[in-house]
């Protein structure tokens, strides 16, 4: 039995028909650029998560950007992040000519907000918290470090999309947050595309702007900005993606129950407290000999993928940061460790007992 490990395949073939006609559609009015259909997503996902403004972008790398750009963060600037996520996190920080400054990991995977506050230096001009997998931090204390420091909070809720703390959605805690539309994310588009929220009208308003080359009309220019603009039909197919979204949570989040179900040996999966809504971009596990077990698993076409093997402070990129190994334990800990096993809305019963069985059996066999 074949188990891939994404649903992408799956998804476009559901959909195929809805998207071929959101194609035609656009190309019949013959305008693909900031039309209506952008304007209209851009409302949804207002109205999702109980933000006053979004701006739709090209991707979510450069939502964080954008996001850091328009808090004037600037070279000298140092903003607090994690070790554990995508190169994305930290490369936004590095193009803007500012310096990430690593805080280890908890159990949970996410930043240790307990550790935070000894990080921060009179160079600190924000706290990027990583929602990694799908699951939240722990945005209390984070959001009290910033008020009583007056630092604003970029959260990078890329995978953060239909995520939940405390009854409030992903992204609200901040000042500006920043999402990705990858195609592998729970709220994916056909390309690449993200977008940022924010109660900030001002952050809205240069934003906007800058995603569109620093025009206010055609021969009206405030500043030198750049082409960042979500193209029409991923907008439209990230609004009726968006309809879909809380039934993909629920399914997913069905599958860990019954991955927690039947797994049995030398798994550990991170469990959630009462007040989370894990949106389950990944199913993360720790294990032993993950490297022997994931070649195990792929004898038996079982697809399963390192989220990720090496800390972002141990990357060659990272190198003139200062960082060494051991400065993160409990972050180098976990990236020797997780896992990512198959995982997607259309995933059923029986592959997931047979995922599990083939775990369990590698274990029985050692």
């Amino acid at each position: 039995m074949k188990v891939d490990l994404i649903d992408i395949k799956h998804r476009y073939f559901d959909e195929h028909k809805i998207i071929l006609k959101s194609i035609n559609k656009l190309l019949k009015k013959g305008n693909l650029v900031l039309t209506e259909e952008v304007s209209s997503f851009e409302k949804r996902i207002c109205d999702y998560t109980g933000m006053k403004y979004c701006l739709g972008l090209n991707s979510g790398t450069d939502a964080l950007m954008m996001s850091l750009w328009a808090l004037g963060i600037k070279k000298g600037d140092e903003v607090i992040t994690t070790p554990v996520s995508f190169i994305a996190s930290i490369g936004a920080i590095a193009h803007i000519g500012a310096k990430p400054v690593f805080v280890d990991i908890q159990d949970d995977l996410n930043i240790n907000s307990n550790k935070i506050e000894q990080a921060i230096t009179n160079k600190t001009k924000a706290i990027m918290p990583v929602h990694w997998g799908g699951r939240v931090c722990d945005m209390d204390p984070i959001v009290s470090l910033g008020k009583k420091y007056n630092i604003p909070i970029i959260e990078d809720a890329a995978q953060g999309m239909g995520a939940y703390y405390k009854g409030r959605h992903s992204g609200s805690f901040s000042t500006i947050s920043a999402f990705s539309g990858h195609p592998l994310k729970n709220l994916g588009a056909i390309g690449d595309s993200g977008f940022i929220i924010t109660n900030k009208k001002n952050l809205y308003e240069k934003i906007k702007l800058y995603r569109n080359h620093g025009m206010v009309s055609r021969d009206k220019t405030s500043f030198f900005g750049v082409n960042s603009r979500i193209d029409a039909v991923n907008a439209e197919v990230l609004s009726f993606r968006l309809k879909k979204l809380k039934s993909v949570i629920s399914k997913r989040n069905r599958n860990v129950k019954l991955y927690r179900k039947y797994l049995k040996k030398n798994i550990i999966i991170p469990s959630n407290k009462s007040f989370e809504l894990n949106s389950y971009v990944m199913f993360l596990v720790l294990c032993d000999k993950r490297d022997k077990l994931q070649k195990y698993l792929s004898r038996f076409k079982i697809q399963s993928l390192v989220y990720y093997g090496t800390p972002l402070h141990l990357h060659g990129a990272s190198r003139k940061l200062g960082y060494k190994k051991g400065d993160f334990p409990k972050a180098e800990y976990i990236c020797k460790k997780v896992l990512a096993l198959p995982h997607h809305q259309h995933l059923n019963q029986k592959q997931i007992e047979f995922v599990a069985n083939k775990v369990n059996d590698f274990y029985s066999k050692k």
